[in-house]
């Protein structure tokens, strides 16, 4: 029950995590001093698309859910939770490649933002 419960968070802190590599710069037009985490998990997530990586948070939740009697699933996080919200097949890597320029094209935008902001 409790690997269970474990695996269950780490799908949490899992999305949390995509969503902060996406969006985290909003957070920065109200508090600055989250650029010094954003911008690393940013890069690391654009990472993680280019170089087709699997994220370490993947297996772990797998082998959680192994243990806890539950049937572990292939593929990564992505494929496995977001795919299916959001495209009716597989993602593919050229897919991974426009995952990775929409993160570094909407932080780029939010990140304007705070240097526009910056200079009022």
């Amino acid at each position: 029950m409790w690997h269970s419960i474990a695996a269950d968070l780490i799908v949490v802190f899992h999305l949390s995590f995509v969503i902060f590599v996406v969006a985290g710069g909003l957070l920065v037009l109200k508090w600055r001093w989250i650029l010094y985490a954003h911008i690393p998990a940013a890069v690391w997530g654009v990472l993680l698309e280019f170089q087709g990586w699997g994220c370490p948070l993947t297996p772990l939740e797998k082998s959680l859910r192994i243990t806890a009697g539950e049937e572990g699933y292939s593929g990564g996080f992505i494929e496995y939770y977001l795919v299916p919200l959001i495209y009716p097949g597989e993602i593919t890597r050229d897919i991974q490649i426009w995952v990775g320029v929409f993160v570094i094209i909407i932080n780029m935008v939010i990140y304007g933002l705070v240097i526009a902001r910056r200079k009022r």
